[in-house]
Protein backbone atom coordinates (compact mmCIF):
# COMPACT_ATOMS: atom_id res chain seq x y z
CA UNK A 1 0.00 0.00 0.00
CA UNK A 2 1.24 3.54 -0.64
CA UNK A 3 0.64 4.95 3.04
CA UNK A 4 0.37 2.88 6.60
CA UNK A 5 -2.76 5.04 6.61
CA UNK A 6 -4.26 2.32 4.20
CA UNK A 7 -3.86 -0.66 6.64
CA UNK A 8 -6.98 -0.47 7.92
CA UNK A 9 -8.71 -0.51 4.62
CA UNK A 10 -6.03 -3.19 3.22
CA UNK A 11 -6.34 -5.17 6.45
CA UNK A 12 -9.53 -6.57 4.91
CA UNK A 13 -7.99 -8.30 2.14
CA UNK A 14 -5.54 -9.78 4.55
CA UNK A 15 -8.47 -11.54 6.30
CA UNK A 16 -10.18 -12.69 3.22
CA UNK A 17 -6.72 -14.73 2.11
CA UNK A 18 -6.82 -15.80 5.93
CA UNK A 19 -10.29 -16.97 5.19
CA UNK A 20 -8.87 -19.16 1.80
CA UNK A 21 -5.88 -20.64 4.27
CA UNK A 22 -3.34 -18.51 2.25
CA UNK A 23 0.18 -16.67 3.12
CA UNK A 24 0.56 -13.25 2.58
CA UNK A 25 2.62 -10.14 3.34
CA UNK A 26 1.87 -6.12 3.39
CA UNK A 27 3.60 -3.29 3.55
CA UNK A 28 4.31 0.36 2.56
CA UNK A 29 5.97 1.24 -0.24
CA UNK A 30 5.20 4.43 -2.22
CA UNK A 31 5.43 5.12 -5.80
CA UNK A 32 6.53 8.30 -5.73
CA UNK A 33 8.19 9.01 -2.48
CA UNK A 34 9.77 4.91 -2.46
CA UNK A 35 10.26 4.16 -6.45
CA UNK A 36 13.37 2.28 -5.23
CA UNK A 37 11.39 0.46 -2.51
CA UNK A 38 9.03 -0.26 -4.50
CA UNK A 39 10.99 -2.03 -7.31
CA UNK A 40 13.22 -3.78 -5.10
CA UNK A 41 10.01 -5.29 -3.90
CA UNK A 42 8.47 -6.18 -7.32
CA UNK A 43 12.05 -7.98 -8.01
CA UNK A 44 12.56 -10.18 -4.90
CA UNK A 45 8.58 -11.16 -5.58
CA UNK A 46 9.92 -14.74 -6.83
CA UNK A 47 11.55 -15.60 -4.29
CA UNK A 48 9.00 -14.36 -1.30
CA UNK A 49 6.74 -16.85 -3.07
CA UNK A 50 4.48 -13.72 -4.14
CA UNK A 51 1.71 -15.27 -7.03
CA UNK A 52 -0.54 -11.63 -7.02
CA UNK A 53 0.28 -8.38 -5.70
CA UNK A 54 -2.82 -6.61 -3.97
CA UNK A 55 -1.95 -3.04 -4.50
CA UNK A 56 -4.20 0.03 -2.66
CA UNK A 57 -3.27 3.61 -2.71
CA UNK A 58 -5.20 7.11 -3.09
CA UNK A 59 -4.79 10.22 -4.78
CA UNK A 60 -2.69 9.57 -7.35
CA UNK A 61 -2.39 6.00 -7.10
CA UNK A 62 0.39 5.21 -8.98
CA UNK A 63 1.34 2.11 -7.15
CA UNK A 64 -0.54 -0.52 -8.79
CA UNK A 65 0.57 0.54 -12.29
CA UNK A 66 4.07 0.66 -11.63
CA UNK A 67 4.37 -2.65 -10.25
CA UNK A 68 2.05 -4.07 -12.88
CA UNK A 69 4.96 -2.35 -15.08
CA UNK A 70 7.32 -4.30 -13.48
CA UNK A 71 5.48 -7.79 -12.99
CA UNK A 72 4.11 -10.74 -14.91
CA UNK A 73 1.96 -11.97 -12.07
CA UNK A 74 -1.10 -10.51 -11.56
CA UNK A 75 -1.61 -6.96 -9.82
CA UNK A 76 -5.10 -6.39 -8.32
CA UNK A 77 -5.52 -2.42 -7.58
CA UNK A 78 -7.90 -1.32 -4.67
CA UNK A 79 -7.96 2.70 -5.11
CA UNK A 80 -7.86 4.38 -1.49
CA UNK A 81 -10.78 6.66 -0.83
CA UNK A 82 -7.91 9.13 1.28
CA UNK A 83 -8.27 12.05 -0.83
CA UNK A 84 -11.16 15.53 -1.15
CA UNK A 85 -12.48 13.72 -4.31
CA UNK A 86 -13.41 10.37 -2.17
CA UNK A 87 -11.50 7.90 -4.20
CA UNK A 88 -12.43 9.19 -7.57
CA UNK A 89 -9.07 9.82 -8.70
CA UNK A 90 -7.79 6.58 -7.07
CA UNK A 91 -10.26 4.50 -9.03
CA UNK A 92 -9.46 6.51 -12.56
CA UNK A 93 -6.02 6.14 -11.92
CA UNK A 94 -5.89 2.76 -10.87
CA UNK A 95 -8.30 1.37 -13.80
CA UNK A 96 -6.86 3.77 -16.67
CA UNK A 97 -4.02 1.85 -17.67
CA UNK A 98 -2.20 1.12 -21.43
CA UNK A 99 -2.84 -1.28 -23.19
CA UNK A 100 -0.57 -4.44 -22.43
CA UNK A 101 -0.10 -3.13 -18.45
CA UNK A 102 -3.32 -4.25 -16.81
CA UNK A 103 -4.77 -3.94 -13.35
CA UNK A 104 -7.52 -5.24 -12.36
CA UNK A 105 -9.33 -2.91 -10.49
CA UNK A 106 -11.96 -3.34 -7.56
CA UNK A 107 -13.95 -1.05 -6.07
CA UNK A 108 -13.02 1.96 -3.75
CA UNK A 109 -11.95 1.06 -0.06
CA UNK A 110 -12.90 -1.90 2.15
CA UNK A 111 -15.61 -3.43 0.28
CA UNK A 112 -12.91 -3.49 -2.41
CA UNK A 113 -10.34 -5.02 -0.68
CA UNK A 114 -12.74 -7.64 0.03
CA UNK A 115 -13.10 -8.52 -3.66
CA UNK A 116 -9.22 -8.05 -4.01
CA UNK A 117 -8.90 -11.37 -1.60
CA UNK A 118 -11.17 -13.10 -2.99
CA UNK A 119 -10.31 -12.28 -6.43
CA UNK A 120 -6.43 -12.94 -5.52
CA UNK A 121 -7.73 -16.78 -4.00
CA UNK A 122 -9.67 -17.15 -7.28
CA UNK A 123 -6.77 -16.74 -9.34
CA UNK A 124 -4.18 -18.76 -7.16
CA UNK A 125 -7.33 -21.26 -7.06
CA UNK A 126 -6.65 -21.88 -10.68
CA UNK A 127 -3.64 -24.12 -10.14
CA UNK A 128 -5.21 -26.07 -6.54
CA UNK A 129 -8.04 -27.92 -6.80
CA UNK A 130 -8.36 -27.90 -2.53
CA UNK A 131 -8.37 -24.42 -2.79
CA UNK A 132 -11.40 -23.90 -5.31
CA UNK A 133 -12.90 -26.27 -3.21
CA UNK A 134 -12.88 -23.51 -0.46
CA UNK A 135 -13.98 -20.88 -2.78
CA UNK A 136 -17.00 -23.02 -3.91
CA UNK A 137 -17.88 -23.01 -0.21
CA UNK A 138 -17.59 -19.58 0.43
CA UNK A 139 -19.93 -18.87 -2.04
CA UNK A 140 -22.28 -21.53 -0.94
CA UNK A 141 -22.06 -19.23 2.19
CA UNK A 142 -22.86 -16.16 0.37
CA UNK A 143 -26.02 -17.29 -0.75
CA UNK A 144 -27.12 -18.98 2.58
CA UNK A 145 -26.54 -15.15 3.97
CA UNK A 146 -29.04 -14.17 1.62
CA UNK A 147 -31.48 -17.40 1.90
CA UNK A 148 -31.58 -16.12 5.81
CA UNK A 149 -32.19 -12.66 5.24
CA UNK A 150 -34.67 -12.96 2.90
CA UNK A 151 -36.45 -15.79 5.09
CA UNK A 152 -36.44 -12.97 8.18
CA UNK A 153 -38.67 -10.51 5.94
CA UNK A 154 -41.07 -13.00 5.26
CA UNK A 155 -41.87 -13.16 9.02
Amino acid sequence: MGSDSDATIMSAAGEQLNEFGLKWEMTVASAHRSPARVLRLILDAHNRGVKVFIVGAGAAAHLAGVVAAHTTRPVIGVPIDSSALKGLDALLSTVQMPPGVPVATVAIGKPGAINAGVLAAQMISLGDVSLAARLVDYKGQLEEKVEAAAAKMKG
